[in-house]
């Protein structure tokens, strides 16, 4: 089973990766860990305030906590778990600790995508997932169009007659 990280700033189209990550891994199991980083200082009274954080998860929506849910439900022998949290701090090495602490094997990076800042302390994740030394796998977020089937022109034309 692969753990996947993805940086994210929790809008829908994040989650179209899911459904191609799913089928580049099939048929091994994938955790995923959907994170957006924020910067905090050293300073004690920031530190102090990590415990009692809630206020950044109000800034995700219903609709992706549902969409989350969903995927897991439409994938179910292929998604173990799908992760949402915040990653707090601005070092490389307290990133690899939360990478390390979350069995993190490969990191995702969004190709057509642009990262939006939820919040003043939002941190541009490519500055870390980069020098991280995980293995990146790149995606992309644009949407799966549904195949059409059309009939050959051989057909149309024996119709139309």
């Amino acid at each position: 089973m692969k753990t996947l990280l993805i940086p994210t700033d929790f809008k829908l189209r994040s989650l179209n990766a899911v459904s191609r990550l799913v089928d580049k891994y099939y048929p091994e199991k994938i955790n995923i860990v959907m994170v957006h980083l924020l910067g905090v200082t050293d300073a004690m009274g920031e530190l102090e305030m990590l415990s009692r954080r809630s206020v950044e998860y109000r800034l995700i929506s219903d609709e992706f906590y549902a969409s989350c849910s969903r995927l897991k439900k439409q994938f179910p022998d292929q998604i173990e778990n799908i992760n949402i949290t915040f990653f707090y701090g601005y070092t490389m090495a307290a990133f690899r600790n939360f990478l390390e602490a979350n069995e993190v094997d490969a990191i995702v990076a969004l190709d057509n995508y642009d990262h939006e800042a939820l919040t003043e302390k939002s941190i541009d994740p490519v500055k870390l997932i980069y020098r991280s030394g995980i293995e990146i796998v790149a995606t992309s977020t644009l949407a799966i169009k549904p195949k059409t089937v059309t009939k050959p022109a051989l057909e149309l034309e024996e119709e139309i007659a």
